[in-house]
């Protein structure tokens, strides 16, 4: 029970944990003023209209000393009830027949006090009776009936004062409260807002440092890692591209190799075969083997170019970034004929050059080689277009898409990666039925590291 209460309490606001217990104050001084004024107020009274009591005795005592040595003892008792009037609080109760009609109840004008309030106050009975003598035979009663109306009225209005005072002093602190609580929640938001996007690696924005002393510290510490994470991510980013220039530069140098070294070879082994061939049509199965020879050394070069063309995109900057994808996609078209393939291409994507132009071309490379291994699809769109602010490229497929757990692949996963060095995003979606591959690449590339030469 006790910790389903310590969860209770936890999940309200501080707002709500601060009011809670002024609320509960405030209850518990009302309740702790009506009990002292109830355990109070009726000695109180008592106390005051005790020498009322008294002088009644007193007057009774001395009307029967007048009656007994007067003539006339019932004329001197009219006279005497004649000289009290109504609202007085001594009055006459004649034991024969009411001589005059007295009040039945000392609280009759309450003056506006709530029937509750003398509820709660249990006025005790003040009411006093003396018996009055003519001959050692009662003729009546001299009886007190104080108006305690004023009294009252008085108690109610200080009840009133203790209320208003103790309301406006609850209201005062919660002001007080709740403007205090603003001061140290707004800081402690913003610690919250920034940690946030600290979380999602966005460290550029700086926490405002607010509040009292403890949380401006803890402000300005999470800034200072927010710097730190700041340098380590682009450490990390330059030393991603430092890696993928590095892997350019070997795929530069072993396409260069292939193409200077194994392409010649090839070629002079064509030639000699086609001669071969051309020496001895007659040769029987010396010719047949000649055209299997001839035949493979073809398969190998076209197998030779689609390597070096997967290693090093020569003719970007020759032809330019647009021309090239183009090339790229009616590739794809002659390859997979069965695979219907659409295209938005941005002219503007001439206009960019270098590592972002080779990371736009691999991207939809190996986007689309994807497509035509894996996917199963029946139609595939690639989408590039560039703004002054980004350049975004996307391939999409209708194909079955891609295994729960395996999101990025060997390839996309190196992709990724060249992405990053960039200061962009790579994502793998899967809306209405068809795959997206998203890229995202700022218009101006992070900036390079310089690259030093390794041993």
């Amino acid at each position: 029970m006790r910790v389903r209460i310590d969860l209770m309490w936890q999940r309200l606001s501080f707002r709500t944990q601060l009011f809670l217990p002024l609320g509960a104050s405030f209850l518990a001084t009302l309740i702790l003023g009506g009990v002292l004024l109830q355990i109070f107020a009726a000695g109180q009274l008592a106390d005051e209209n005790e020498p009322a009591r008294r002088s009644t005795r007193t007057i009774a005592t001395a009307l029967n000393n007048t009656l007994r040595a007067s003539d006339d003892p019932r004329k001197t008792l009219d006279a005497f009830v004649q000289s009290l009037t109504t609202s007085s609080d001594i009055q006459f109760r004649s034991a024969e027949g009411p001589a005059a009609e007295p009040r039945k109840d000392g609280r009759h004008n309450l003056q506006g006090v709530p029937q509750w309030f003398v509820n709660l106050l249990m006025v005790p009975d003040m009411d006093a009776a003396t018996p009055v003598l003519i001959d050692g035979k009662r003729v009546g009663d001299i009886v007190f009936l104080p108006d305690l109306s004023a009294d009252l009225f008085e108690k109610w209005i200080g009840f009133l004062a203790l209320t208003g005072l103790v309301a406006m002093l609850t209201v005062l602190t919660g002001i007080i409260a709740y403007v205090f609580a603003g001061s140290a929640l707004r800081p402690l938001q913003h610690l919250g807002e920034g940690l946030t996007r600290m979380r999602r690696g966005d460290y550029a924005k700086p926490i405002p440092i607010g509040g009292p002393p403890e949380i401006r510290q803890s402000c300005a510490e999470a800034n200072a890692l927010a710097a730190t994470l700041a340098q380590l991510s682009q450490d990390n980013r330059d030393l991603m591209h430092r890696l993928v220039s590095l892997q350019d530069d070997e795929r530069r140098d072993l396409a260069r190799e292939l193409h200077d070294e194994l392409g010649p070879l090839l070629f002079s082994i064509r030639a000699g075969t086609i001669a071969l061939v051309d020496a001895s049509p007659q040769a029987g199965n010396l010719g047949k083997s000649a055209q299997d020879v001839l035949q493979s050394v073809e398969a190998l070069q076209q197998t030779n170019r689609r390597i070096l063309d997967r290693l090093r995109p020569l003719y970007i900057q020759e032809l330019g970034l647009s021309t090239s994808v183009q090339t790229l996609l009616q590739n794809f078209r002659k390859q997979a004929p069965h695979i219907v393939l659409t295209d938005t291409i941005d002219p503007g994507l001439d206009g960019i050059a270098g590592p972002l132009a080779q990371t736009v071309y691999r991207v939809i490379q190996e986007a689309l080689t994807n497509v035509l291994r894996h996917a199963k699809a029946s139609n595939a769109h690639v989408q590039a277009t560039v703004t002054d602010k980004a350049l975004v490229v996307e391939i999409s497929d209708d194909g079955g898409g891609f295994p729960d757990g395996n999101v990025f692949g060997r390839g996309l996963t190196g992709m990724h990666e060249r992405v990053r060095a960039l200061s962009g995003s790579l994502s793998l979606l899967r809306v209405d039925g068809r795959t997206h591959v998203r890229c995202r690449l700022p218009a101006e590339p992070a900036r390079e590291a310089p690259v030093q030469p390794i041993g």
